[in-house]
């Protein structure tokens, strides 16, 4: 071998993109002043194509494969170079590599809420977001419309105009769907595919890109309207509010009861809320039997009222005062008020009431010996 044919061979080059990133979608291959020598070798891995760009205009595309650069597969450069019997010496061009396969994990949402009218809650505001992935298909019109001259061209350039786009599909889609809101978790498999339609309609012949797999993650209300919409839940489980109360009093009056520190305090409010518990079961049982709000006390029988913590309690009848006063609630020295009473006077003192508190009894003697 002559020294000439040792330095043609020394000269021999390897072009190739050994991808190490998940987010690069363009590469071009450094060169020196762009020579590329004859007979270099071109590498094209699985999920790539390489493109020849030469004075600033696209040429040859290879597939995968393993080539060695000749006139016979570089037949557009070729013509352009004016190789008319082949070529010996170096050639500039520029070879961009571009990834075909899949860029996942690739996020989007929208910026601003959007302004819908909901045939439940009338005028709403509803936010959304979601993944996608993005795909190379048409080497040469990424190339043209989007790389340009840069050097390395990744995902994250292009994630905002992505974005920009597949939220303005977003809400001219949701706009037209007509979809309740509470009806929309319901609809995210055929929404998406919708929505992936609209954006790839937009990406692929002008940009040369496709849009594989869209997702729609969640589609969110106003923080205000999810708390409205929370309590009215609660309200559903509930049930029977009347119940509910009665079942909170009663929890209520059992703390009270069980807090001895509280004093004349927690008498006060056990005995406030025991006669509201029992006003609620009074108004419950006219409700339940006649589906009406329960009649006052019959003419000519004395309505009590009760003086608890300033507050002013009933009417209740003789019998639902009797009650109260065998539980405990009322005690001598309770405030009652009836119709022909001139003042507020303690219920140890009315006449009518007087008998039903009985005198403590002594203490037992103690047992004989």
């Amino acid at each position: 071998m002559g020294l000439l044919d040792k330095l043609r061979g020394e000269l021999v080059d390897i072009v190739e993109w050994i991808d190490d990133t998940n987010h690069t979608l363009v590469w071009r291959f450094p060169r020196y002043h762009n020579q590329i020598k004859n007979g270099a070798q071109l590498i094209v891995r699985p999920g790539q194509t390489a493109v020849f760009v030469h004075r600033g205009e696209l040429a040859d595309v290879f597939e995968p494969g393993h080539y060695e650069l000749t006139t016979d597969n570089l037949p557009i450069l070729g013509t352009l170079q004016g190789w008319k019997h082949g070529f010996e010496s170096p050639f500039k061009s520029e070879v961009y590599f571009v990834r075909t396969t899949q860029i996942t994990d690739l996020k989007w949402g929208t910026p601003n809420p959007i302004m819908l009218r909901d045939p439940d809650f009338g005028p709403i505001r509803l936010r959304a977001f979601g993944t996608y992935t993005l795909k190379a298909v048409e080497p040469k019109a990424l190339l043209k419309e989007l790389v340009g001259t840069d050097s390395d061209f990744s995902s994250d350039e292009i994630n905002e105009l992505m974005r920009s786009i597949i939220s303005e599909a977003f809400a001219t889609m949701l706009g037209k769907s007509q979809i309740a809101a509470l009806d929309l978790a319901a609809n995210y498999r055929a929404l998406s595919g919708d929505l992936r339609e609209a954006a790839v309609e937009r990406v692929d012949d002008e940009y040369g890109l496709d849009i594989p797999q869209l997702f729609i993650v969640n589609i969110s209300l106003p923080e205000e309207v999810e708390k409205a919409l929370d309590t009215r839940s609660s309200m559903g489980v509930i049930g029977d509010m009347s119940r509910y109360q009665q079942f909170q009093m009663g929890k209520a009056m059992t703390a009270a009861a069980e807090n001895p520190a509280g004093g004349g305090a927690s008498e006060g409010m056990g005995l406030g809320m025991g006669f509201a518990m029992a006003n609620q079961m009074f108004r419950g049982a006219g409700q339940a039997g006649s589906g009406m709000p329960a009649p006052p006390p019959a003419p000519g029988a004395v309505a009590w009222h009760i003086a608890v913590g300033g507050e002013t309690q009933g009417p209740f009848t003789a019998q639902q005062l009797s009650q109260g006063i065998a539980a405990g609630q009322v005690t001598a020295d309770s405030m009652v008020w009836s119709a022909g009473m001139p003042a507020w006077t303690t219920a140890g003192q009315v006449p009518a009431l007087a008998s039903q508190f009985a005198a403590t009894p002594p203490p037992p003697p103690p047992p004989a010996k």
